[in-house]
Order: structure tokens, then C-alpha cells, then sequence
């Protein structure tokens, strides 16, 4: 047990692409959170619309009511959509060159979201036994350590880099910058669950976007580019995914169970 490093925040969205919630606890599954990515957006040729797309995204607000099946999203002028989800037609969606079968999502989220935004977006949700996350079930869970942020900061110049950019699932802190690289090949105790880590997470411009206001004003690729030596299973790495192995509930305060190496584990786990 690594009694030192603590789970010190936990951050997901009901629907991709969209403003962070911070829940005091979670419960993981087999294929992650449950409720993390559980929905997605799609352009009129039904491929995906995130961050890299349209950055404003995160400027609405959702909230997700699995007991009622509600969805919720909150506009930044005010505006407030509410319904109760109805499934639609089957459609075969695009995750990064990837297909990836889903259902429409009846109601007036889309037609709400496409006015907003001025450009067709259609409100979706992932195929019975697939995920709304980039890498799939294998990818289900995303960490990284605060201490490996305030290395990014350093290397920046600035103060402070806000964790939000990197829309990680769970933050821990007491390790030392981006120790949390060797994870990868081991299981780590997270609460009630455990995690297989399988790779690293290679940054994406939406890192440089302001998490309030989606749009880009710092270098975070660029800072990644003076230090990381490209070691790791991605480049400009920080942070690292895995696979739930064993379910459970998982809160804030949680330490981190450092597990064995588990053989035949490679860096394309993920394909």
C-alpha cells in the first residue's frame, strides 16, 4: 500500500465534450464509470464532435439523473434543456477514424445543442456493451498525479496549470512528477476496484484550451515537447489508462494499492 498517495479529486461528463462534474465518489465497472461519456455528439456524417472540434463545448453544463433517466444540460446564456431519455434509431457513429456503433438520442437535446453551437449536432449514446470513452472498455478509467502537472507548470513558466484541461477521472497526489509512468504493466488498488494500467496518455491540443471557455491560451503540448523524452507507450504523455479488472466503489481520500506486474501486457492493449 503507498499509504502516501491519495485519490484528491474525481471528474467526469455525462456527455463528451462538455463541462466537468465532480463527484465525491464513483462506482466502477467492468467497462469504467458508468455514467463518464455515457453520451456523445455527432456531426451530420455522424462523426464525432469533441474538444478538438469545438472547444466551447465545455461551456454547457449537464447533469445526468440515472434514477429518472433525466438529462439535463445548462447553457451558458441561461437557457435550460430537460427530458427524459428515449433511444432512437441505430446509427454506425466515427470515433477517430474508428467506427463505433450507437443509438440516437430522441428529445430536444440536439436541436438545442445544434442552435447554440450554429452547426448540426446530434445527441448519441454508445451501442449496448461499448463506451463514449476514446479508447474503449480497455481504456475505462484515466489518472494522473498532481505533482506531474506542476512539472508541466514549471516547465511553462506559469504558477499553476488547471487540472481540468486534462479531464482525468481520478487525480492522486504524494507521488513524485509523472511517477505514475511506471504503473503502466501493473494493477493498482483504487478503493473497492482494482486497475489493470495498460498505457499512457498522449495529450491532445484540447489541453491547451481554457476548461471555462474552450478556447486555446497556453502551450501545454509545447511545454510537454522541453522535458518528456519519449519513453513512454505515447507521446507527450501525462497520465495513464487502464481496464477495470475488479469492480467497486471508489471515493475521494482513497489510497492507492500498488499491485504486481502483470506479464503480456503491451503498449496496443488499446487496439
Amino acid at each position: 500500500m503507498v499509504a502516501s498517495v491519495r485519490i484528491v479529486e474525481i471528474a467526469y461528463t455525462p456527455v463528451k465534450g462538455l463541462g466537468l462534474l465532480y463527484p465525491s465518489e464513483v462506482e466502477l465497472t467492468a467497462s469504467g464509470m458508468a455514467n463518464n461519456r455515457r453520451f456523445f455528439l455527432a456531426d451530420d456524417r455522424l462523426q464525432i464532435v469533441n474538444g478538438k472540434r469545438l472547444g466551447e463545448l465545455v461551456r454547457v453544463k449537464p447533469d445526468w439523473d440515472e434514477a429518472t433517466n433525466r438529462l439535463t444540460l445548462r447553457f451558458p446564456d441561461g437557457g435550460l434543456v430537460s427530458g427524459v431519455v428515449e433511444l432512437g434509431a441505430a446509427v454506425e457513429t466515427t470515433f477517430l477514424g474508428r467506427p463505433r456503433p450507437g443509438r440516437l438520442v430522441n428529445g430536444p437535446w440536439s436541436e438545442a445543442l445544434s442552435a447554440w453551437a450554429g452547426q448540426p449536432l446530434r445527441l448519441a449514446t454508445p451501442a449496448a456493451g461499448l463506451v463514449g470513452v476514446d479508447r474503449g472498455v480497455a481504456g475505462g478509467v484515466s489518472l494522473a498525479s498532481l505533482a506531474s502537472l506542476d512539472r508541466l507548470a514549471r516547465a511553462l513558466g506559469v504558477a499553476a496549470v488547471d487540472r481540468s484541461r486534462f479531464r482525468m477521472l481520478f487525480w492522486v497526489d504524494g507521488l513524485e512528477p509523472h511517477a505514475e509512468d511506471a504503473w503502466v504493466g501493473r494493477q493498482i488498488g483504487l478503493g473497492d476496484a482494482v486497475v489493470q494500467i495498460r498505457g499512457h496518455v498522449g495529450r491532445c491540443v484540447v489541453t491547451s484550451q481554457n476548461p471555462e471557455t474552450g478556447r486555446r491560451d497556453l502551450d501545454t503540448l509545447g511545454g510537454l515537447e522541453t522535458y518528456r523524452d519519449g519513453s513512454t507507450t505515447e507521446s507527450l504523455a501525462l497520465g495513464v489508462w487502464g481496464e477495470v479488472i475488479t469492480g467497486g466503489h471508489v471515493h475521494l481520500g482513497d489510497a492507492v494499492e500498488v499491485r504486481t506486474v502483470a506479464r503480456g501486457v503491451t503498449a496496443d492493449a488499446r487496439k
